[in-house]
């Protein structure tokens, strides 16, 4: 059997292990899993993507992503809908889906369930042509994700707290209509979203926006809808006495706070849209499309 181990070698805060010991462990315990073990070291941007596409074409039965969100996000957008199958070693600062997955952070032993867990099959977002795993977001949400993206910017829990803060002094929010897509009968799933100004608008598939945090704590990675929460322009301090339901997982509709279900929707505003899939930042037109692609990625869990 042939995997190939994807290393982000500059992921995540703190990273104890060199590449080298890294590549050791991969090779070593896969090994032990009968796997013939290809390493591919990222250098930048589009890398991640890349290598694991190379390996669904030359055939191997496993991508191995050893990284933080963005690195996981290139190598499942490359494998989904197809016979590879996706394990993942966290590696970043924020790893929303390996925690909604229920993956170790422990190196070795998230190795061991690539090597020998079982597979799960859990549903892709998609919004407008690019795909997510994790959670998507629109507006300051996508500001913040751009911004982190930048050279030399500090990441992490921290890095993000202070990156919305300075934010949040100048973002203008911004005004969507949302609508459910139609079926070929021309009939809404249910009913529309009205138009709403919104500070962001967070398209969760998982639970995890990342570091324990739970934007739609009813989220499931398997049940073909994806939830919409809407956060309507508040005051700082009204965002600040939500953080403990944050962290708790205790998050649900109040007013300022919308929150829905939907397996489609198109998200349209009076200026061109910017999103994040997964913590990695998009541009696109004044009116996108999200959809639920079902069951499209294959993913090593615990057994």
């Amino acid at each position: 059997m042939k995997a190939c181990v994807i290393i982000n070698p500059v992921a995540g805060p703190g990273r104890k292990r060199t590449v080298g010991a890294c590549i050791d462990a991969a090779k070593s315990i896969l090994g032990r899993h009968q796997y013939d073990v290809d390493v591919r070291i990222t250098g930048g941007p589009g890398d991640a993507f890349r290598f694991a596409s190379d390996a669904v074409a030359s055939g191997s039965e496993l991508v191995v992503a050893w990284g933080g969100d963005g690195t996981v996000n290139g190598a499942a957008s490359a494998v989904a809908r197809t016979a590879t199958t996706l394990a993942i070693v966290p590696g970043g600062s924020g790893n929303g889906l390996a925690r909604d997955l229920g993956v170790p952070f422990n190196p070795t032993a998230a190795l061991q369930i690539a090597g020998g867990g079982t597979t799960r099959a859990i549903d892709a977002g998609e919004l407008h042509g690019s795909l997510f795993f994790n959670v998507a977001g629109i507006g300051f949400d996508a500001r913040i994700a751009a911004r982190l993206a930048e050279p030399g910017v500090r990441r992490g829990l921290l890095g993000y707290v202070l990156a919305t803060f300075d934010e949040m002094r100048r973002y203008e929010p911004g005004a969507y209509s949302i609508r459910n897509a139609r079926d070929v009968t021309g009939q809404s799933q249910m009913p529309d979203i009205v138009d709403r100004s919104a500070l962001f608008i967070a398209l969760a598939n998982s639970r995890q926006y990342g570091s324990g945090a739970q934007i739609a704590p009813k989220a499931l990675l398997d049940d073909g809808m994806i939830e919409i929460v809407v956060v309507e322009p508040q005051s700082g301090f009204s965002i600040l006495r939500q953080v403990p339901d944050f962290f708790r997982g205790t998050l649900n509709e109040r007013p300022g706070l919308l929150m829905r279900s939907a397996s489609s929707m198109d998200i349209s505003s009076t200026h061109p849209i910017t999103f994040h899939v997964d913590g990695e930042p998009r541009k696109g037109p004044s009116n996108i499309s999200l959809r639920t692609r079902r069951g499209a990625l294959s993913v090593r869990v615990g057994r």
